[in-house]
C-alpha cells in the first residue's frame, strides 16, 4: 500500500496544433464509488484516464485528434448511500436486490458502491491541419459528442443532459489554443467561468510532504518516525485538539486549520510482480496484452474552484509509466505551482502550549 508524492514533471504547453476538448456537464449515472481499497466518493483519476485513453481508440487515427490529459470539475455529486441506526454520520450503500437462486434462496450480496455525477472534461488535445478550421473542429466536437454518449465513464453510464428551460444544454467544444502564454492565461480564464459552478480535483502533494516533515519534527523522543501512511491518514482525517486560551487559560478544542478542500485519493498503481507476457496469466481479462499484479497509489488532493487557476496545465492529469519502479502513476502540476506561490499548510500545532 505505497504513498507516492513526489510529482512527475510533465509537458502540457500549448503547441502549434494544440487545442482543448470540453465535453460540459456531462451526466453520469450509477459510477463507480468505491474509487480503491481505502477511499470511496468520486470515482479515481485512473477512472478518467482510461475514459480518455478509450475514447482515442474509438475515435481511431483516421479522426485527426489525439489526447495527453485530462482535467475533472466536478458540479454534483449524489452518493447513493442511506443513513444507518448509528447515527447520521455512518452511511452504508444502498444495493440493489438480485434475482433468487433456483433452489429459491437469496443470491450473494456483492457490495456495490454508486454515485451519479454531474461533471464537466476538458482534454488536452493535439489536433491535425485538417482540424484548423473553425467549422471542422465543432463538427469533430459533434462527432465526439455522439461517440461519449454511448461509452461508460468510471463504470457508469453517460446521460443526455437535463433539459433546461432558460437557456440551451451546453455542447461539446473543441477550442484552439493561443499561441501566446497571456493570450492562453485570457483565454483559460474566459473558459474557466462557463464551468462555475463546479470544483476542479487538482493534486497536493506539498501538503503531503510538509506535513510529514511537521509530524517528524513534533515527534516525541523514542517513538517511531512518523511515515508517509501516517501523515496521509492524518490529513485525510478531521482532527480537533484542545489548547489553552492566552487569557483566560481555558481549554479550547478548534479543528486543524486546512489549506482547503482536501481529500485522499488513489492516483495510480505500484507493481507488485514482474510483467507476465501476454496470455500465460489464466483469467485476465484481455489474453493479447502482458499482464502485472499491482496495488494501489495514494496521494492527497484538493477541490479548487476552477477560476482559481491560472493555467490550464495545473488543472491537467497526465497519466505516466517509470519502468524502473513499475509506477503507474497520474501527475498534475498544480502542488508544483501552489508549493511556489502560497504555504503548503496552516495546521495547529501537534504539542499543546503550556
Amino acid at each position: 500500500m505505497p504513498i507516492e508524492a513526489t510529482p512527475v514533471a510533465t509537458d502540457t504547453t500549448a503547441t502549434p496544433h494544440a487545442a482543448w476538448l470540453i465535453l460540459p456537464r456531462l451526466r453520469v449515472q450509477n459510477a463507480n464509488a468505491i474509487s480503491s481499497p481505502m477511499t470511496w466518493g468520486f470515482p479515481s483519476v485512473t477512472a478518467f484516464t482510461g475514459f480518455m485513453t478509450a475514447l482515442e481508440r474509438k475515435l481511431g487515427p483516421d479522426a485527426g485528434i489525439r489526447f495527453s490529459a485530462i482535467g475533472i470539475i466536478c458540479h454534483g455529486f449524489e452518493a447513493q448511500v442511506t443513513p444507518t441506526r448509528q447515527g447520521v454520520y455512518t452511511h452504508s450503500f444502498a444495493l440493489t436486490r438480485n434475482p433468487v437462486l433456483q433452489d429459491g434462496g437469496t443470491a450473494a450480496i456483492v457490495e456495490e458502491g454508486r454515485v451519479h455525477l454531474d461533471i464537466t472534461l476538458v482534454l488536452q488535445a493535439s489536433i491535425s491541419d485538417a482540424l484548423l478550421d473553425d467549422a471542422q473542429r465543432q463538427t469533430c466536437a459533434n462527432a465526439i459528442a455522439q461517440q461519449v454518449a454511448g461509452m461508460r465513464l468510471a463504470g457508469g453510464s453517460v446521460m443526455p443532459s437535463m433539459t433546461q428551460t432558460r437557456q440551451r444544454s451546453p455542447k461539446a467544444k473543441l477550442v484552439r489554443q493561443e499561441s501566446g502564454f497571456e493570450q492562453r492565461e485570457k483565454q483559460f480564464k474566459r473558459l474557466s467561468r462557463q464551468w462555475l459552478p463546479g470544483f476542479a480535483l487538482v493534486s497536493r502533494d506539498d501538503v503531503l510532504h510538509a506535513r510529514l516533515a511537521d509530524m517528524q519534527n513534533s515527534a516525541a523522543p523514542g517513538t517511531p518516525a512518523p511515515t508517509l501512511l501516517d501523515a496521509w491518514l492524518d490529513v485525510a482525517r478531521l482532527n480537533i485538539r484542545a489548547s489553552l486560551h492566552p487569557d483566560t487559560q481555558a481549554v479550547e478544542w478548534k479543528p486543524d486549520a486546512r489549506p482547503g478542500w482536501l481529500v485522499p485519493m488513489p492516483v495510480g498503481f505500484a507493481a507488485l510482480s514482474e510483467l507476465h507476457a501476454a496470455g500465460t496469466v489464466s483469467g485476465t481479462r484481455d489474453t493479447r496484452v502482458p499482464f502485472r499484479f499491482v496495488e494501489s497509489v495514494y496521494s492527497i488532493g484538493q477541490w479548487i474552484s476552477p477560476h482559481r487557476l491560472s493555467d490550464c496545465t495545473h488543472l491537467m492529469w497526465q497519466p505516466t509509466y517509470a519502468p524502473d519502479t513499475g509506477l503507474y502513476r497520474c501527475t498534475n502540476t498544480y502542488a508544483e505551482h501552489a508549493a511556489a506561490t502560497t504555504p503548503a499548510e496552516t495546521y495547529v500545532p501537534l504539542s499543546i502550549a503550556d
